[in-house]
């Protein structure tokens, strides 16, 4: 049978407040400013709505279902009470009655384990519950990269290059079974952030990272051969992977090899509370350059309507490649600079370039910053030894390298290489400024895997990682959301008094 949710919002508010009356008549002094905090927060959200996308999902046949809106409710609330185990919430259901009833549900008829299961299934639009096929041969494993807190080289044998025109033509489609979860996500929190002024996604801003997330100790394997038998244990067959999509990965930041996903968050750099906007679960061993590119023409599918005007991106994602593609859709890149990607030695015949793109003169002195041009798309920079005598500006060098008083000057233009030469450059207050709130990358990824123990889910497939990850984006959301000044809910409870 279809679900129907009669009343909406309304019909869960009043169960609530029914419930809370009869099993805390003295609700004051029962729960601590922190709870109330959370029961106020679902009092207000209005889930209803998922009622209606999740109908194609069920049956015309068979008896009344759970209403999705419930059961997306109860399981936010899990992530929110921090308990990590869907057996453990189910378990705790019956138990807390304050649990119930926030979830929407009558104390005593709770949802089993097994329900929550099934609506993870039906919010999964696929017949599989991982992406990738579970039998294919053994995959290359990172190899540590030479320097500590340094990035593992890339095992992918394409070029950013190859991988851009790829997904030019055809766009990738791992994402494709997340695409009803990003459909509850954006339409009852991405873009209720938006009508609230927290996030604009007319005029947006990003930042990209990715970030190790441990699914695992080892890689878990069925072999599919007899090479065991016959003494041979190194072999190259197919074997049957229990987490297809997981691999062997190198965490930068505890120095470390890890077996698990590469999250590739998309966060909205210029909203105050680090908001996500698109996530894609990768294998562990995949580069930052390659998640960007995976999670960025994703997003293009199923969020066209957002207009990105900025990308702030770290010196993993420090390709020609990058550059040239803001350029012709009219982004304006921020990137951080590897240092691999060398620079012209001999700019204008006789000037060198640094390593911030700033032009360094004959004597070997930077230049300095003398405006950008954006019209002509160059930048100006003057001599360094410039000082003002009575007034004038003078090059006081012992060896000029012009014949004018004020020194030589020269015109760095953008597209000689656009990887060096940016607008603004990369030595400007501006750049540096604006590259800062890169960190909200940081931060978001922070809230997730610490503040809501995103890798205590201890999950086996892919299908499950996306709903436990959507769930903690979408409580992201909601702690961005201003509650009002005087809460709604304890005054209903005076007024009854």
């Amino acid at each position: 049978m279809k679900p129907f949710n009669t009343g909406g919002h309304s019909a869960y508010q009043n169960r609530v407040l029914t419930q809370l009356r009869k099993y805390y008549p003295d609700a004051d002094s029962s729960f601590d400013s922190a709870t109330w905090d959370i029961m106020e927060q679902f009092w207000f959200l209005d889930l209803s709505p998922v009622d209606q996308i999740m109908q194609d999902r069920y049956s015309k046949y068979g008896p009344p279902p759970r209403l999705p809106s419930d059961l997306l409710r109860s399981y936010l609330l899990s992530m929110k009470f921090k308990v990590t185990s869907i057996t453990s919430w189910g378990s705790q259901l019956k138990q807390n009655c304050l649990y119930a009833i926030l979830s929407g549900f009558t104390v005593g008829d709770t949802p089993g384990v097994g329900t929550f299961y099934d609506f993870f299934s039906r919010i999964w639009d696929s017949d599989k519950n991982n992406i990738s096929d579970p039998v294919h041969p053994p995959k290359e494993k990172p190899k540590k990269p030479k320097k500590k807190g340094e990035k593992a080289p890339p095992v992918e044998k394409v070029t950013v290059y190859e991988l851009l025109d790829k997904f030019k033509i055809s766009p990738p489609q791992d994402f494709a079974p997340a695409k009803r979860l990003f459909e509850i996500f954006k339409s009852q929190f991405l873009d209720q952030s938006a009508r609230k002024g927290l996030i604009n996604l007319e005029n947006l801003a990003l930042s990209g990272d990715g970030t190790p997330v441990y699914t695992g100790t080892w890689e878990r394997k069925t072999r599919t051969c007899d090479c065991l038998e016959k003494g041979i244990h190194d072999c190259k067959c197919a074997r049957i992977y229990h987490q297809p999509d997981c691999n062997y990965g190198w965490d930068s930041h505890r120095n470390c090899s890890y077996f698990g996903y590469d999250l590739y968050m998309l966060t909205a750099s210029d909203s105050e509370n680090d908001l996500p906007v698109f996530p894609l679960l990768g294998p562990a061993s995949r580069h930052d350059s390659h998640g960007f590119l995976y999670a960025w023409f994703s997003m293009q599918q199923f969020l066209p309507e957002a207009t990105v005007i900025k990308l702030l991106l770290d010196s993993a994602h420090d390709s020609m490649a990058m550059y040239e593609y803001c350029a012709e859709h009219g982004i304006q890149p921020f990137i951080d600079l590897n240092g691999k990607g060398g620079r012209p030695p001999v700019y204008k015949d006789d000037f060198t370039i640094g390593d911030d793109g700033v032009p360094i003169c004959r004597e070997g002195f930077r230049m300095r910053l003398d405006g950008t041009e954006s019209r002509k798309r160059r930048t100006k920079y003057k001599c360094p030894r410039i000082s003002f005598i009575y007034g004038f500006p003078i090059c006081t060098c012992e060896n000029r390298c012009s014949d004018a008083l004020y020194g030589r000057t020269v015109h760095v233009a953008m597209k000689d290489n656009p990887r060096l030469f940016n607008d603004p450059p990369r030595s400007s207050k501006e750049w540096k400024l604006e590259y800062n709130a890169r960190t909200s990358s940081e931060r978001c990824n922070k809230r997730e895997k610490v503040d809501y123990k995103l890798e205590d889910g201890r999950h086996r497939s892919t299908k499950l990682w996306y709903c436990r990850l959507f769930a903690i984006m979408m409580c992201q959301h909601l702690d961005a959301w201003a509650l009002p000044k005087s809460s709604h809910l304890k005054d209903l409870f005076e007024q009854a008094a």
